[in-house]
């Protein structure tokens, strides 16, 4: 979800691609369970609903009179995620949609708030446009706990006496930076974020955020998010790491830039991009999908979106391969389908097969050539860290899954 007065714009510095040696903790600690849901009430033509945050994204990046005045909520996704975060004292549990691309967290939207001791009404109001939704109201200090190890006695949050398009849950925690909160507030410039209060108060030590996820074909159980260092125990291998791209419209986001080949032939030179929780297919240029639609033979399914392939069409399924500095991600013929299992819930047939590469409507040299969306980053461990300017992938135990 991307706030209207700013985006996500963690500019990193340029350093060559590395293979890291991550910060290493036991596994429990400083770590947020999520859970996923399938968004069945969203849109069905799920291909049609990422073009639109895409479009979004790009018109958010541009801006006008220098300010960014786009938004896009990550309740449209097909698959959403989801934590249980304590606020007050004592704690009241709040279901909030995890969000990278936003930085305000607040709640208020389907459960009311509950005032305690902990409780302070700064004054200042809060607003926020997204693209399915609103949220208006009052900006208070409380105290959140997101884990036993992890509670900010005075973090700012938004308590919403108007929200639209939060169907289900109480708000969001956004986990972007603190840019993003700008103009967001009243009388504030920016309000610090999650990550600054946990960083500022030594809770941790470094601003690094590490994301796990189960893929939804596997479990319910959604995931994990890491605070301040990366969990070993959730990769493996080494992590690798990126800076973020110079090419506007990217660089405003999490950007970086990559090629993507189909077997031995190159579909999309070296250009640049974003890496998107909120997104749910991978996107790509449009003359980089027209390629991969010819190679792969599928044809656009007027319901979903995707591109639809036979049986004999996946049998004959190249791997695609993503050259992120100097290492290759690879999504095999199964990383590359819907899960079969979920057709119907975008509105599909249970015995197709759906491929989740799609059209991000623009030709490449826009500035924002693709989106490693979910269906990418389920493969792989991912890690978003500002303390060291960086961006990293590792593979994990379901990089080469064959449960779609």
């Amino acid at each position: 979800m991307f706030p209207s007065s700013a985006l996500l714009s963690l500019l990193l510095v340029a350093v060559s691609s590395i293979s890291a040696t991550p910060i290493q903790r036991s596994p429990s600690k400083f770590s947020l369970a999520f859970a996923n849901k399938l968004n069945i009430t969203g849109s069905a033509n799920i291909a049609e609903a990422d073009r639109a945050r895409a479009a979004v994204l790009r018109k958010d990046a541009l801006g006008k009179n220098g300010k960014r005045d786009g938004a896009v909520s990550v309740s449209n996704a097909l698959v959403t995620y989801t934590a249980s975060v304590g606020v007050g004292c004592p704690a009241t549990q709040y279901t909030l949609l995890i969000d990278t691309g936003s930085s305000n967290t607040w709640i208020g939207a389907a459960s009311q708030y509950i005032r305690t001791s902990c409780s302070s009404n700064t004054g200042d109001s809060v607003s926020v446009r997204y693209g399915s939704g609103s949220l208006f109201g009052e900006e208070y200090i409380d105290t959140v706990t997101l884990s036993s190890d992890l509670v900010i006695d005075k973090q700012s949050i938004g308590v919403a006496t108007l929200s639209q398009g939060f169907q289900g849950v109480d708000g969001i925690l956004g986990i972007g930076p603190v840019d993003l909160t700008e103009g967001t507030v009243s009388d504030e410039q920016t309000v610090p974020t999650v990550t600054n209060n946990l960083l500022s108060s030594g809770a941790i030590s470094t601003a690094i955020i590490g994301i796990y996820y189960v893929p939804a074909s596997e479990s319910s159980s959604g995931g994990e998010l890491d605070f301040g260092a990366t969990d070993s125990s959730k990769y493996t291998g080494d992590i690798a790491y990126v800076p973020i791209t110079s090419t506007s419209l990217a660089s405003a986001y999490w950007g970086i830039d990559q090629s993507i080949s189909y077997g031995d032939s190159s579909i999309l030179s070296t250009t640049a991009g974003i890496v998107d929780t909120g997104t749910t297919l991978v996107l790509i240029a449009s003359d980089a999908f027209s390629a991969y639609e010819q190679a792969t033979g599928g044809t656009v399914d007027s319901t979903t979106g995707l591109l639809k392939i036979s049986a004999e069409q996946y049998s004959s399924l190249s791997d695609l391969n993503f050259q992120i500095g100097s290492n290759t991600y690879t999504l095999s013929a199964n990383a590359q389908i819907w899960p079969r299992s979920l057709n119907t819930g975008i509105g599909g047939d249970s015995g197709s097969i759906y491929l989740t590469i799609a059209d991000i409507g623009a030709n490449s040299g826009s500035g924002l050539d693709f989106i490693n969306g979910y269906t990418f980053l389920e493969r792989f461990y991912s890690v978003f860290d500002t303390t060291n300017s960086q961006v990293g992938f590792a593979t994990t135990q379901y990089t080469t899954s064959t449960s779609n």
